[in-house]
């Protein structure tokens, strides 16, 4: 028996584990270039492309349920050494990374339109020359009235329960966290039912506030600079959000099963960094978005 056979054959991983060739890369690859097309012709009026969209979205979840249970297998299994987990690690923090710079973009598109362009083309040879009657305030309705009058979304009262919901359910995950490093796993348990129940309310508040956006305010995705930079902020968020949520759920079903330990828990780890991440958005979306 070789050494490699040995060590695993003993419970324990070897040096590097080196998984089998997997198609599961490819798929991924072909469900997201069917979800884009599919989106690309939706909103060019296409039919055929609402239908591609969502079969590209509901294959995607397939293989990552196939993925994501093949390397739960593979850890559960002892075959994850020392250094596999530094890999993990590594590739939850320049994920994270990627996703800040991916918020910082809209941040800055909204500070430029708001603090930059709406102020110049509000100045006296802007509006000779280019949009008359430019109101250089914001939100504005655009040059000469084109975008149809809305109302903006304040802080109160459901961005601030949302807010509410997100920093309580950032204390409940670290509490289960906690419990689960002392050998607590019922508690744990308790907790992170807690912090998923506060993860899907936040997702219904804001649903709630979409649609009390789009038929009271008349907030829409084409009411301007606005409108379009609050829905893809806010969407973006809340689309997180729900991709967090449901990492949260699968981490609760492998807590009941009996996966993870005080020493070994990465998959816990990595889904809280990203809930914590997610809260750190909405903050700034609230003090920026709603706020100011």
């Amino acid at each position: 028996m070789t050494a490699v056979a040995q060590t695993a054959h003993s419970g324990k991983a070897p040096y590097y584990y080196v998984p089998p060739q997997s198609v599961h890369p490819i798929r991924g690859s072909l469900c997201m270039l069917a979800t884009l097309l599919g989106a690309a012709l939706w909103v060019n009026g296409y039919a055929a492309g609402p239908w591609l969209c969502i079969a590209g979205i509901l294959c995607m979840f397939v293989v990552l349920f196939c993925w994501f249970g093949d390397a739960i297998r593979e850890s559960e299994g002892g075959m994850n050494s020392q250094r596999i987990d530094h890999s993990y690690r590594w590739s939850m923090t320049w994920f994270i990374f990627s996703e800040v710079m991916f918020f910082s973009a809209f941040f800055g598109s909204l500070w430029y339109t708001r603090d930059v362009s709406t102020p110049w083309l509000s100045t006296l040879d802007s509006q000779t020359w280019l949009w008359p009657n430019f109101a250089g305030t914001w939100p504005n309705f655009g040059p000469a009235g084109t975008v149809a009058p809305f109302k903006s979304v304040g802080p109160f009262w459901l961005p601030t329960i949302n807010t509410a919901l997100l920093l309580t359910s950032g204390l409940t995950l670290t509490i289960a966290h906690h419990a689960l490093r002392a050998a607590h796993r019922q508690k744990a348990i308790l907790w992170m039912v807690a912090t998923v129940l506060l993860g899907f309310a936040f997702v219904a508040c804001q649903a709630y506030e979409y649609h009390h956006a789009y038929t009271e305010l008349n907030l829409r995705f084409t009411s301007g600079a606005f409108g379009a930079l609050f829905y893809m902020l806010t969407g973006f968020h809340g689309f997180h959000v729900i991709l967090g949520a449901t990492m949260l759920t699968v981490i609760l079903f492998r807590l009941v099963r009996g996966h993870f330990t005080p020493e070994s828990h990465f998959g816990f780890e990595g889904a809280a960094w990203y809930w914590h991440f997610v809260d750190v958005v909405w903050l700034g979306l609230y003090i920026f978005v709603y706020w100011m």
